[in-house]
């Protein structure tokens, strides 16, 4: 007798006499599984009996355990970890150790274990491979993707507990802009729709008027539904901000003394932004006030996750702030050196993050700080013994000091990386400084990437699961219980075969997998086990393009669409194209005026994105090593999906015309930061020659490259009239800076018509441009 069988005999469901809400939306979704004729039950767990044809669902508890016992089932004593068993006369029992694990069991039954022998459901338990996953940075639900359109947020959330996460952050801004005022031709305000700070939200005695009550209660409103919906499904909700984030100028005309460092990016903002001195006793008392007031509201609330030192945000006198140390006048005096401004600043860190956790524990006694450590390069040292007591870390790796890269490309062993799927394993040397925290109380999250963000933005569903199992091998081996996805899901409604997500579901149920059986498994549930093979072929293909690709910087994650990469014009001389004529992608560039980028691909304000070298060698490995496989991809899924239309199989047509159209969107973007690399070594190089047999070489390659982009966004043109499927995200309120808009094939057209028209203009690069003032005099 299989499983599902054994299921149709149940007549009830059994719940708790006051259950939580994963247990009646578990226990709904059962009853709507089973089908008419079922009704809920409700039997405390210490007085039940082991009823005709009842399926019990609950959470761990003493009750469960000891009655379990009688009946020869021992739960675990440690750790996280799920049980179905199937009992006396027809009576089953699901449980878990905690409210998310609950849901993940119930859909892992549903979905993968239907049709196994009952026999192995006497009892069957599987321990979790990660105690805590925790949601970060989640672009489509609370940052800046969060205007994408049609996303189904409940679905959304849904997915979450279905994968086996725990922990979710729900801290969004209701509105698709945010109310920070900037001025003329400044671009700064705009940072401001992500990681929104506790002010949003809520208010204090302080600084009460400030924001309009109508814009606080859409953002509180907002909050508090996603707060219900992660609830609904055991999820514990939790915050992301930007902390101390700098507030309105109003609020320092009437509280002057309050005033704190000066937070904001000098080159990218027109005027200063200034957060509180949290060394005054009455910021602390605002802040104290703001958290009390939100947990109030939301008393669900069971984590906030600090960033600090960038977009607005930053702690008095630390060495990242962009204009240096600074801040007000209470936290260290004149002539002090560099070692006694660190401890002085880190000392003040650490007591924001003790007087957020102890005015939050007063409301909920489970609630924890989290702070993410490389923005502290400066104050790492003095920083790092006043962790501790629920003040958490969240890192890609704790052996650095700041944001240096420090593990090898999986395909170069001569690049380092830090962060994104790339960043596939972890070295032995960690486990000390985490076994350190440990023993202070402090939990260490480490990053991993699965998803768009930091990988392929703003692509959505691109499979590389080999490299998504490298890096849970690696959190595995070295007793990593504790986990921070960066970058959000692939929404269910809109990316249907998420193998990236589907395999670390597996994983979470079972570290110990293998992982040719268990893509074998995923491929033969979307497909049908006839065309199985052939689909984890395709992703194989996929995975090694993803591997052997050298990233570009900003341009292989956010900057592809922060800096618009895909719409902007590939010509010698982007300073030709008159300003009217390139306003269509600078305009929503995030980027200020003077900004070199705006001429040169390989600079970013003061930063150099890209070398010429590393350019060449980028631009190089890519035509030598990528395209075999990307291309065998595309041959690959295009030839299934003609075979199972020839066939008469709609499901797996579905499968293998989707993975075909994400594969050649991935060659579009591939091809697009091939081409900037081709434009920063060819441009730069032309710049340099001496002799004009290079120079003919730069324009050979700047000539091909502008051949092949025109080609490639023409290629994007199609795809967008002709999928039929969302393959990357979009706007539903127009684009933005940080999201594409509904314009985005109109703003290909034009980059073609450019590219065209400019294709012979010397190449050039005005090194004074970041220095042009508009009306200069002295012109």
């Amino acid at each position: 007798m299989i499983l599902k069988q054994v299921l149709g005999d149940v007549r009830a469901v059994a719940l708790g006499k006051t259950p939580s809400p994963v247990e009646v939306t578990v226990g709904r979704e059962v009853l709507a599984f089973l089908g008419k004729g079922r009704r809920f039950r409700r039997v405390p767990p210490g007085r039940f009996a082991a009823a005709l044809s009842t399926l019990y669902i609950g959470l761990a508890g003493e009750a469960w355990t000891a009655r379990l016992a009688r009946m020869g089932v021992r739960l675990p004593e440690e750790g996280e970890w799920v049980c179905l068993h199937l009992g006396p006369e027809g009576s089953a029992f699901l449980l878990a150790s905690r409210p998310s694990f609950l849901y993940a069991a119930w859909r892992f039954l549903l979905d993968r274990l239907l049709d196994e022998d009952a026999a192995r459901f006497r009892p069957w338990i599987r321990r979790m491979s990660f105690d805590v996953e925790k949601s970060t940075f989640d672009l489509l639900l609370t940052q800046y993707g969060r205007i994408a359109r049609g996303l189904d947020r409940e679905a959304y959330i849904r997915e979450y507990a279905r994968l086996g996460f725990t922990h979710i952050e729900v801290n969004a801004l209701a509105t698709p802009l945010p109310y920070e005022q900037g001025v003329p031709g400044e671009f700064y305000s705009d940072f401001y729709t992500y990681c929104p700070a506790l002010d949003q939200f809520v208010e204090s005695r302080l600084n009460r008027g400030i924001y309009p009550r109508e814009y606080l209660r859409a953002n509180l409103d907002l909050l508090k539904e996603n707060v219900r919906l992660a609830v609904k499904y055991g999820l514990t909700p939790g915050l992301l901000c930007f902390e101390p984030r700098s507030v309105p100028e109003t609020l320092f005309q009437k509280y002057p003394t309050l005033r704190g460092p000066r937070v904001d990016h000098p080159f990218r903002s027109f005027k200063p932004r200034y957060a509180l001195s949290l060394v005054h006793p009455v910021a602390r008392k605002h802040y104290a006030e703001l958290i009390t007031n939100l947990m109030r509201e939301a008393p669900e609330l069971e984590f906030m996750s600090v960033w600090s030192n960038d977009s607005g945000s930053g702690f008095e006198h630390t060495k990242s702030l962009y204009v240096g140390r600074n801040g007000g006048a209470y936290l260290v005096r004149e002539w002090k050196n560099d070692e006694e401004i660190a401890a002085a600043a880190a000392a003040n860190i650490a007591g924001f993050y003790r007087l957020l956790k102890d005015a939050a524990t007063r409301i909920n006694p489970a609630f924890r700080v989290i702070t993410r450590l490389e923005s502290f390069y400066g104050e790492r040292r003095p920083l790092w013994p006043l962790l501790s007591d629920g003040i958490d870390v969240e890192v890609n790796s704790l052996l650095v000091q700041g944001w240096e890269n420090n593990y090898p490309h999986p395909s170069y062993p001569d690049v380092q990386v830090l962060g994104s799927g790339h960043h596939n394993t972890l070295r032995d040397k960690e486990r000390a400084p985490m076994a350190e925290l440990a023993d202070r109380g402090s939990r260490t999250f480490f990053y991993h990437f699965f998803a768009s963000h930091g990988n392929h933005e703003p692509l959505l569903g691109i499979p590389f699961p080999w490299l998504v199992h490298d890096k849970l091998r690696a959190f595995v081996r070295l007793g990593v219980k504790t986990l921070a996805h960066m970058g959000g899901l692939h929404p269910p409604d809109k990316v249907p075969y998420p193998v990236n997500q589907d395999l670390f579901r597996e994983f979470q149920f079972d570290a110990r997998l293998d992982i040719e059986a268990a893509l074998l498994r995923i491929a033969g549930g979307y497909a049908g086990r006839k065309w199985a093979k052939r689909l984890v072929g395709i992703w194989r293909r996929i995975d090694k393009a993803v591997r052997r690709t050298m990233p570009m910087s900003l341009y292989s994650g956010f900057g592809s669409v922060w800096n618009r990469l895909l719409v902007r014009p590939f010509v010698p001389d982007i300073d030709r194209i008159p300003d009217e004529e390139r306003a269509y992608y600078e305009n929503v560039m995030v980027s200020p005026p003077h900004n070199p980028n705006k001429v040169d691909l390989g600079k970013d304000v003061l930063f150099e994105l890209i070398s010429k070298d590393y350019a060449r060698k980028a631009y190089a490995r890519i035509d030598a090593r990528v395209w075999k496989p990307l291309e065998a991809a595309i041959d690959l899924s295009g030839r299934a999906k003609g075979a199972a239309e020839r066939a008469g199989d709609e499901k797996a047509y579905r499968v293998f015309r989707d993975v075909h159209l994400r594969a050649l969107a991935l060659r579009c973007l591939i091809e697009s930061q091939r081409n900037a690399a081709v434009w920063i070594y060819a441009v730069h190089e032309y710049g340099t020659a001496r002799d004009a047999r290079t120079r003919r070489r730069c324009r050979a390659l700047l000539d091909d490259m502008i051949g092949r982009e025109i080609a490639n966004a023409e290629a994007m043109i199609r795809l967008w009239n002709e999928s039929g499927i969302e393959w990357m995200a979009v706007s539903a309120y127009g684009e933005t800076p940080f999201i594409h808009g509904e314009n985005f094939p109109d703003l290909l057209a034009k980059k073609i018509a450019l590219m065209k028209r400019h294709r012979r203009d010397k190449p050039f690069i005005d090194p004074g441009y970041m220095f042009r003032v508009e009306n200069d005099p002295y012109r």
